[in-house]
């Protein structure tokens, strides 16, 4: 797949959408190593499974609040959570 990018814009959007793929693998990774199906993990994070699959696919939560909630159903360490969002961290840049 080949993508041109033609200004910053563009440069900033695909930016995001790496980043936001990359986490979308943590947290997709993080469910199969505990042996949850995707409707365990969302239905112990109140959110429907098509929310979970959109964030595993590279839709980054928008609230502190969502991310904590996916994070404490895959029983992820405080420290886990800030490893990933801090390396993931160009994924909510604007």
């Amino acid at each position: 797949m080949s993508m041109i990018i033609n200004n910053q814009e563009d440069f900033n959007r695909v930016n995001r959408q790496v980043w936001g793929q990359l986490f979308g693998l943590f947290i997709q990774k993080g469910r199969e190593k505990g042996s949850r199906s995707v409707e365990e993990a969302s239905g112990a994070a109140g959110m429907e499974q098509s929310e979970w699959l959109a964030v595993e696919a590279g839709r980054v939560p928008e609230t502190a609040a969502q991310l904590r909630s996916m994070t404490g159903a895959l029983e992820f360490s405080d420290a886990q959570l800030a490893n990933v969002t801090c390396l993931c961290r160009g994924a909510w840049e604007q």
